[in-house]
């Protein structure tokens, strides 16, 4: 499913948030309306229909059960008044509010022309963390980063980061992000992808004993599962991830790099068929 900022009509995302859901396991109307609160179990398919529109009492509702925070609730919120609006003032007042969000929020989506981003731990974390150390030179950096990197290091990331147009230079030493989120495309990045997953998970073993317990937050379950579940699991987890980043966007006075790890793997084999009496 495509990010909401990509979208204009609130009735087509709520379809597609649907059959999103449909694909991935049991779901239905009915659960749907049930989940924002409404006693009708199509409403919400009427809606997408034409058939009836989604008043303003409605509205953080619907957002609520697709899960919607931070900018993303306040995107769908303009969406809608977009969609509903009869007076063509409000519909562009409500369209500029959306071009306002989606330029303030927008995601690039890293491909094969920018690989070697995905190439180690440093090319994440040193885009985050430069922009909140302006004046700062590559020493200064380095030594503010919790795993080991040289102040030469920084330099040749920081030279990357600005040509590949992750950066860019706003004065003396003095450097902003070109997009508030940057997340990788499966399709394009398959080995660089995986090759960060492992780095970022060895990151986080350390993490286990460098750290207080007040300074880090680590939380697991462990669950059976059949493979409806695993998929509604799995795509829940995307939803959180999304949950996460409008969450850290809506603050800007950020004063320190973290990274959170969504790890759902097997711990068994599949089993055939019942072994015991």
């Amino acid at each position: 499913m495509k990010p909401i900022l990509e979208y204009k009509d609130y009735r087509l995302y709520i379809q597609d948030y649907y059959d999103e859901r449909k694909r991935l396991g049991a779901f239905s109307w009915r659960e749907f309306c049930k989940s924002a609160g409404f006693t009708s179990p199509n409403f919400l398919q009427l809606v997408c229909k034409g058939e009836s529109k989604l008043g303003k009492p409605k509205i953080e509702k619907v957002a609520n059960a697709m899960g919607l925070v931070g900018y993303e609730k306040d995107y769908f919120r303009e969406m809608v008044a977009f969609g509903n609006a009869k007076k063509d003032s409000v519909k562009k007042a409500a369209l500029l509010e959306m071009q306002k969000i989606a330029l303030e929020h927008k995601v690039r989506v890293v491909d094969g022309d920018a690989f070697q981003y995905y190439e180690s731990w440093k090319y994440p974390v040193l885009r985050e963390l430069i922009p909140m150390m302006p004046g700062a030179n590559p020493r200064d950096i380095a030594d503010a980063c919790k795993e080991h990197v040289s102040a030469e290091d920084v330099r040749d990331v920081l030279d990357f980061l600005v040509k590949a147009g992750f950066l860019k230079k706003e004065g003396n030493k003095a450097y902003s992000q070109t997009e508030q989120t940057v997340i990788g495309s499966k399709e394009a990045l398959p080995l660089a992808i995986r090759a960060m997953h492992k780095e970022m998970a060895n990151m986080a073993a350390r993490a286990v004993d460098r750290y207080a317990p007040d300074e880090r937050h680590f939380t697991g379950v462990t669950l059976g599962v059949n493979e409806e579940a695993y998929g509604r699991i799995a795509n829940e987890l995307d939803a959180c991830c999304r949950r996460v980043l409008s969450i850290a966007n809506e603050y800007k006075d950020q004063d320190q790099v973290c990274r959170v790890n969504f790890q759902f793997f097997p711990v068994t084999d599949k089993v055939k068929e019942a072994r015991h009496a």
